[in-house]
């Protein structure tokens, strides 16, 4: 059992030198490959979740103008049909007046063209007298001999 003690011994004496490099292999490797790596990923972390929040960040705001501009589109179409809706009421209300003018010009152009054929009317039944008086002379010449045309002219 010696002899296995010594070999272990001796194995292990064998085995410092191959710790010692592992011990230092280990420590360099958290010097030169693990801290530098954990920063870079810490930064990357921190980068992405900065990106990420920028691009909540933007994407608020772009929703934040967008609703602006939907109202001001919304403003701008109500003012749109307002000033339709307003030119809309001129216009029937020239129309209206147009028409009313043109009522009252019609209006007074019958009024002129019953008073021109009422006068007429007055001059023709003027004529229509004077035309039966001397008709009703001439028929008279006509039928009754001379004589009893003057006492019916003297009657």
């Amino acid at each position: 059992m010696d002899e296995i003690l010594n070999q272990l011994g001796g194995l292990a004496l064998g085995a410092v030198p191959t710790m010692a490099l592992f011990l230092l292999l280990v420590v360099a490797y958290g010097l030169l490959v693990r801290r530098p790596l954990e920063r870079v990923l810490a930064e990357r972390r921190a980068r992405t979740t900065g990106a990420v929040e920028q691009a909540r960040a933007a994407i608020a705001e772009a929703e934040a103008r967008t609703a602006e501009y939907e109202a001001r589109l919304r403003k701008a179409r109500a003012v749109v049909l307002a000033e339709r809706e307003e030119r809309l009421k001129q216009w029937g209300a020239d129309r209206d007046r147009a028409l009313a003018e043109v009522r009252a010009a019609t209006v007074e152009k019958v009024k002129v063209a019953k008073g021109e054929i009422e006068q007429s009317v007055a001059i023709a039944q003027l004529q229509i007298e004077g035309a039966s008086a001397e008709l009703s002379e001439q028929i008279l010449r006509a039928v009754l001999p001379d004589g009893a045309r003057t006492e019916a002219a003297q009657r």
